[in-house]
């Protein structure tokens, strides 16, 4: 039987027209990131795209902002952001999503947005909005957004090219992560306009001294079996530490995978990370914790945030060591699943 011919892509040019369509200059606009890299330079970037197009556009950050890469990206870059507790989202017309997806983390799934960009996969029914963009085979969202500056003939600030190449930079690690050839066109176009001496300033900030007693914990409980690096970190002030120390441990000779956990005051918050060879952390998440809590990712990074009352039938208690064991046995059980499909 002969396959029907692939439906041809949307131009980025048609992209954008209909985008610009759904704003009128009375409209007040939100934007609701999760801040990190990506998404600060993504809404940086969609605020520019509506300089002069509606009323007001403001960034708020649903998460608690600690990790010294991104406090030394708002302060160096001046980024207006507010913390989404600031904010009455009723006082807004329009509400855009970045770098993110509703279905995410609970935080997000209270808003109803008009638009999302993102790059990470589609996991369930997908995310419903009147303007959807979501391209998983694309290394970093900031790459999209440079897109759409570029096919509306705007030249970046050095500011706003500045947070989109540290952007691509970042969420591909340096391109060893997956990317294509679009992230590496836009990298290209932003290097001309950005300042890399800041990127640098970035890139070395100070790491909080609260973050170091994790690696410590990491580094004298961890497991290491069969090509996985298992950390449980217990009680963590920021789930960012999770993110930093997971990279680390993927460092480890032989260590192909990482899974590091802790407990924040609400959740048990899984996040892993692989080498990103023939592998898929996203599906390997989703399929370990998606009915308990949100959980998804990409194909090199993943994280699950499951609440602790839904764990009341899966942990006699949160101690090290039984946080450890549903972890462990989570994750296998899902890698064994998929093995055996």
């Amino acid at each position: 039987m002969k396959k029907p011919a692939p439906r041809p892509k949307t131009s980025i040019a048609e992209r954008l027209r209909r985008l610009r369509e759904m704003f009128a200059f009375e409209d007040r606009v939100l934007i609701v990131i999760d801040a990190d890299p990506d998404s600060i330079a993504c809404a940086l970037a969609f605020k520019r795209l509506l300089w002069r197009e509606v009323a007001v556009v403001t960034i708020a950050h649903i998460n608690e902002i600690k990790r010294g890469d991104n406090l030394a990206m708002i302060d160096l870059l001046k980024v207006p952001l507010v913390p989404i507790a600031e904010v009455q989202a009723t006082a807004y017309t329009k509400v855009v999503m970045l770098d993110n997806q509703p279905q995410h983390k609970a935080a997000l799934s209270a808003f109803r947005p008009d638009v999302i960009i993102d790059h990470h996969p589609v996991e369930g029914g997908g995310p419903k909005a009147a303007f959807v963009d979501i391209r998983p085979d694309y290394g970093a969202a900031a790459t999209m957004l440079t897109e759409y500056l570029r096919s509306a003939r705007i030249r970046p600030s050095v500011r706003l090219a500045t947070a989109l190449f540290y952007a691509i930079k970042s969420d591909t690690l340096g391109f060893e992560r997956k990317a294509g050839e679009e992230d590496m066109r836009a990298f290209r176009f932003l290097f001309t306009y950005a300042n890399k001496g800041m990127v640098r300033k970035i890139e070395l900030s100070e790491m909080p001294v609260s973050v170091l007693r994790h690696f410590r914990t990491a580094l004298t409980s961890m497991r290491i079996s069969r090509g996985w690096a298992f950390a449980h970190l217990g009680k963590v002030g920021t789930p960012d530490a999770l993110v930093m120390v997971a990279d680390f441990l993927l460092r480890i000779q032989g260590v192909s995978w990482t899974a590091v956990s802790g407990l924040t005051e609400e959740a048990l918050v899984v996040v892993v990370r692989n080498d990103g060879y023939r592998k898929n952390a996203g599906r390997v998440v989703a399929r370990a914790f998606g009915e308990l809590g949100t959980a998804g990712g990409k194909l090199e990074s993943a994280r699950a945030e499951i609440p602790l009352p839904n764990l009341k039938d899966y942990l006699l208690d949160t101690s090290q060591k039984s946080c450890e064991r549903f972890v462990r046995a989570s994750l296998r059980a899902s890698v064994a699943s998929r093995h055996g499909q």
